[in-house]
């Protein structure tokens, strides 16, 4: 069945940064593309990232471009996303999705303060 692993989260100062992975299995990871998406507390789940399927082709949301960065590595079935210059308001659970089906990972949370 498909899997999703998410890993990397934690408590980091305003600036900060952090690498999230998530690990896949159950589908042909290098023939799907893959998404982040973020859950702050009390608000509605929210898109960040998207690669498709070889990596060359990248989107963000507009309140993340430029200091984030989604790559993948299909060698090892994982996609990461870089987060530079981090603010408080990315304070969340990030998930790693896969779609066209949807599958969820269950997140890592995502902490930004002093």
């Amino acid at each position: 069945q498909v899997q999703l692993v998410e890993s990397g989260g934690g408590l980091v100062q305003p600036g900060g940064s952090l690498r999230l992975s998530c690990a896949a299995s159950g589908f042909t990871f290098s023939t799907s593309a893959m998404r982040w998406y973020r859950q702050a507390p009390e608000k509605e789940r929210e898109f960040v990232a998207h690669i498709n399927s070889l990596g060359g082709v990248t989107n963000y949301a507009d309140s993340v471009k430029g200091r984030f960065t989604i790559s993948r590595d299909n060698a090892r079935n994982t996609v990461y996303l870089q987060m530079n210059g981090l603010k408080p308001e990315d304070t969340a659970v990030y998930c790693c999705n896969k779609p066209l089906p949807d599958y969820w990972g269950k997140g890592t949370l995502v902490t930004v303060s002093l």
